[in-house]
This record gives structure tokens, C-alpha cells and sequence, in this order.
């Protein structure tokens, strides 16, 4: 058995449910969601849960409002909510007769926006939290030098980072593909066949980091600008892609004004790019640019609190990711380098934007100063 690594996610879940009457952890399938809340409930008696993917389950809910009755005093987990949206207006009514905190737990595959599109019913009755797939702190505790080359080559998924080696994980990897690709996102309303899927997918693998250039992936694909716009819609709504939009803050010069896309999970994008070890993730062209997308998701994932970013200018200044915290402005530039240096864009940027903090984050043993306000330093940040 997969031994159970402690979630971030825990420490908001305990606090949320002593606030909110139902609280929704939503994330990619396979994150570990299911997997955290019965290690976090399995000393509770009084839990009951349910996943609307088992058939035996959902029979239990042919009259959903008699069930959550007759568990009023319990607490309701419920896996996939959003496979059953008639639900909603149910749980509505359910809270609103037994109105206390901790009734109910919904797991969902789907975005917070996509949920709150079908549930506007429990607006002030649910608190959100997004649950990635293991990040750099989680698996800090792993007594395992290269415990960072694996999360960066396997990504976070937890079958795929715990898996025995690195074959079996992309063994994973492809099933776990194969799967979202042509039952998940039919379900988001792609219907599509799944080898035009796997081909946008991948386009998207090799502009990893890059600047959206809608038009041009359109013309590769043979798609239209707002279809292209709506794929991208439902693969950040099933957490696999992000955009990242640019800042501008009335910076009086000219800027890239799309955003940027990543696919969030680095396994993912090697399994796409067919990456299977370290070596060839050193030699491929999307080397830099797979770091990237590690550093700032793991960042993101860990600061869901604040406002992230990333700036550049038509001249060239650039930097990877802002982050406004609501005290400061921290710059973040990503270097795959185990010496890194910063380019006169990269100054001029920090320059434009007057950032507060300024992070280097590369694969470094150590933290230390490059200047006097310039941090070298590996993940985890501490933003605060």
C-alpha cells in the first residue's frame, strides 16, 4: 500500500468546516481528494460517504432529500458532485432545515467556476478549496534526495510520484491521459474525436509557458478562434491547463496583452511530450520552460490567497510571475540553472513593476543573496 503523505489542504478543510455548512474541495481526478478526506474523517463515526460514480451509491440518492433527513446528523460526503448538478437545489434545502457547520463535504473534477455556474443555490452556504496534486512542501518529509527531480519529472499525481519507477508512472500517466481524454472531457461537453484532443493537447505541450497565439493555433488545428477559446475554457475547468494573464497595473509601455498557457502538471506534460527520464527532459527544448511551469504552479498551488501574474513587455522585458500578496509585490524569475543569472530585460522589468521582493527560483542546494534584494533560493517560497 501507497503510504498517506499530509496535505496542505487539510489545515483550510479543518478551519472551513467549522465555519461553512458544506465545504466543496475541488481538483483534478486522481489528486488525492477522496484519499485525504477518509484519512482525514477516519476516526468519525459519524460520516457517511458517497460516489456518484458507484452505481450502489447513487441508488442511495433516488430521494436525496429523505436520505440527507435521515443523516441529518451526520456528515455527507459526496464524490463527483459534479456529475449529479440536480443536487444542488437539494443540498439548499438540506442546509437551510438543519442549518449547522459541517454537513456536508463535495468533492468535485470539476472548477470553481464551472460549480458555482450550476449552483448558485449554495451562494454563502459553501466554502471553496482547490486541491492540486502533491506540491514541493508536501513531499518534503520523503527521505529521498532526488525527491524533487521525481516530483518535476512525474509530476504530483499520487499514482504516478509514489509509482515503483519511472516506467510504471508513465504507464500511469498514459492510462490516466487515455481516460480524460475520452470519458472526462465528454462529460465537460467535448465531443470531439479524442485524436484531435490529444493533438491540441500537445500543441499546447510545445508552447509550454509560451504567450496564447489563438490565430495561429487555430490555423494548425484546423479550428476556429472560439472554439480553440472554449477548449482552453473546459481544460482549465477540469484543472489541466492554466492561463496565466498578464500585468499591467497602468504601466505606461507597450505589453503583451494574452496570456500565458501551461499545462499545470509537468508529469502530464512529458507523458504528452513522451519525456520519460531525467536525461531526456535535459536534452528536450521545452526543458526551461517545463521548470516554469513547475516553479509557478507549485507556487500557486500554495498561495491560493493571492494574485498572480506574469509581465512583459513588447521591448522585452519580462518576468515570469508577479505576485500581488495585498502588502507587497514579489517578482518571480525561473532559471533551470544551478548558477543563475538575471538579463538586463529581466532588470528593467523589476524595475517597471517596483517590486517589493525579488525571487530567483532554481534547482539550488542552498538560499542566498545575488544582491542585496535578489534571492536565489529553491522551492518552497515563503511569500509572507
Amino acid at each position: 500500500m501507497q503510504r498517506y503523505i499530509k496535505r496542505l489542504a487539510e489545515a483550510k478543510l479543518r478551519e472551513y468546516l467549522k465555519i461553512f455548512p458544506a465545504v466543496a474541495v475541488l481538483g483534478p481526478r486522481q489528486c488525492g481528494k477522496s484519499t485525504m478526506i477518509k484519512q482525514f474523517v477516519q476516526k468519525s463515526k459519524n460520516f457517511v460517504y458517497l460516489d456518484l460514480q458507484s452505481s450502489g451509491d447513487l441508488r442511495k440518492l433516488q430521494e436525496p432529500e429523505f436520505f440527507f433527513e435521515n443523516n441529518a446528523d451526520k456528515t455527507v460526503c459526496i464524490d463527483e458532485i459534479q456529475l449529479a448538478p440536480h443536487l444542488f437545489s437539494v443540498l439548499r434545502s438540506a442546509i437551510d432545515s438543519h442549518r449547522k457547520p459541517e454537513r456536508f463535504i463535495l468533492l468535485g473534477s470539476a472548477s470553481r467556476d464551472l460549480i458555482q455556474k450550476t449552483s448558485e443555490s449554495l451562494a454563502g452556504r459553501v466554502g471553496f478549496i482547490e486541491l492540486s496534486p502533491f506540491t514541493k512542501s508536501e513531499i518534503l518529509s520523503e527521505d529521498n534526495e532526488d525527491k524533487q527531480n521525481k516530483l518535476w519529472l512525474r509530476g504530483g499525481f499520487p499514482n504516478s510520484y509514489l509509482a515503483r519507477d519511472n516506467k510504471a508512472a508513465s504507464i500511469w500517466l498514459e492510462q490516466f491521459l487515455r481516460t480524460y481524454i475520452e470519458r472526462d472531457l465528454q462529460n465537460f461537453g467535448i465531443n470531439v474525436p479524442a485524436i484531435q484532443i490529444r493533438r491540441f493537447l500537445t500543441m499546447f505541450a510545445h508552447n509550454q509557458a509560451q504567450v496564447l497565439n489563438s490565430s495561429k493555433l487555430a490555423e494548425s488545428l484546423g479550428l476556429t478562434h472560439p472554439t480553440i477559446r472554449r477548449y482552453i475554457d473546459l481544460l482549465e475547468n477540469s484543472f489541466v491547463m492554466r492561463t496565466l494573464q498578464p500585468f499591467e497595473n497602468n504601466i505606461k509601455k507597450r505589453l503583451i496583452k494574452s496570456p500565458k498557457v501551461y499545462i499545470r502538471d509537468t508529469g502530464l506534460l512529458h507523458k504528452i511530450l513522451q519525456i520519460g527520464t531525467l536525461n531526456d527532459l535535459f536534452s528536450h527544448p521545452v526543458f526551461g520552460f517545463s521548470w516554469e511551469g513547475y516553479v509557478i504552479e507549485n507556487i500557486i498551488s500554495e498561495n491560493q490567497d493571492f494574485q498572480f501574474f506574469f509581465y512583459r513587455t513588447s521591448s522585452g522585458n519580462e518576468i515570469d510571475l508577479v505576485i500581488e500578496t495585498g502588502k507587497k509585490r514579489i517578482a518571480v524569475e525561473c532559471k533551470a540553472s544551478t548558477a543563475p543569472q538575471l538579463s538586463r530585460g529581466n532588470y528593467s522589468a523589476i524595475e517597471d513593476i517596483k517590486a517589493d521582493k525579488i525571487y530567483i527560483v532554481a534547482p539550488v542546494k542552498s538560499q542566498y543573496k545575488l544582491k542585496e534584494n535578489i534571492i536565489v533560493s529553491n522551492l518552497p517560497l515563503e511569500l509572507d
